[in-house]
């Protein structure tokens, strides 16, 4: 599990790094967009991992890594929205948006660390595709509970899915990065 956590931290900083200098670069206009449209952000870059997966040839010089990157970032963002709403112009400084996305990512890996103690770290035994798989079900998931209203009968709500997201991608960046 200590591996797990030094690996995890690793992956975020390397998300959170982008982050900060996409910030710099654009500011906080990922405020304005509502919910539907970062899950279908999520999704293409999802897709494209799946697309690359099985067709073993890439046009664009961004491989799988990249994408699951922008996943994280993106449901961290998502995270923000929920938890702050969408805003009609950017409103976060570079210094707020990260310690929104820090806090986020401390729920998100304790989260982590509660199922993978009761899980036995099987994900480690998980193929990256499978993850990717997974990945693409929880937004399914997602984009019906968005079409539900955010209501769910039994399930768990649009943020949990967001963090198993997140803690999928790690997942599989660990996984990349061992290869």
């Amino acid at each position: 599990m200590q591996d797990t956590s030094k690996q995890y931290n690793a992956v975020i900083d390397t998300c959170k790094s982008l982050f900060i200098k996409k910030m710099t670069d654009y500011g906080s206009a990922w405020r304005i967009l509502r919910l539907p449209s970062l899950t279908d952000q999520i999704f293409i870059k999802a897709q494209r991992i799946r697309g690359l997966q099985q067709n073993g040839v890439q046009k664009v010089d961004e491989g799988q890594e990249s994408e699951f990157i922008g996943i994280i970032n993106y449901c961290i963002m998502a995270l923000v929205q929920i938890e702050r709403g969408v805003v009609e112009q950017p409103d976060l400084s570079t210094d707020e948006a990260v310690e929104l996305y820090e806090k986020h990512i401390s729920v998100t890996k304790k989260l982590m660390e509660d199922k993978n103690h009761d899980y036995g770290e099987a994900w480690r035994d998980m193929r990256v595709s499978s993850l990717t798989d997974l990945i693409l079900q929880k937004l399914l998931r997602v984009k019906q509970i968005e079409d539900n209203a955010g209501k769910t009968l039994v399930s768990e709500g649009i943020d949990a899915n967001y963090q198993d997201m997140i803690n999928y991608a790690v997942f599989a960046m660990i996984h990349l990065n061992q290869e």
